[in-house]
């Protein structure tokens, strides 16, 4: 399941593992293509595998600011709450186990 990550709770959430974390918004198309390929993905892999969040830009400004998150969808991966690797834009379920492969 994609849980929903706030500002208030992202380092505690990130922390540990392997973590994708969905940068969006509400009013952003491209967003709500992302957000069905990471629900398939986080029914798919085991939570030991790979954790995902979104976090709402909107709602959520400083993470995104701290971070330089500027444009969305943004796809965040931290590997034991380090920042391994960022991409922008809409990827394929592909697209993501592939980077899961390389930070792995």
């Amino acid at each position: 399941m994609v849980q929903a990550v706030t500002d208030a709770n992202f380092v505690e959430a990130t922390k540990d593992g392997v973590v994708l974390i969905d940068f969006w918004a509400t009013w952003c198309g491209p967003c709500r293509m992302q957000a069905p390929i990471l629900e398939q993905l986080a029914s798919e892999l085991d939570e030991d595998e790979l954790r995902i969040f979104k976090m709402d830009v909107d709602e959520n400004p400083e993470t995104a600011r701290q971070f330089g998150i500027m444009s969305i969808p943004t796809l965040m991966f931290k590997k034991d709450g380090q920042v391994v690797k960022q991409v922008a834009g809409v990827h394929s379920k592909a697209q993501i186990l592939a980077i899961l492969a390389e930070i792995s």
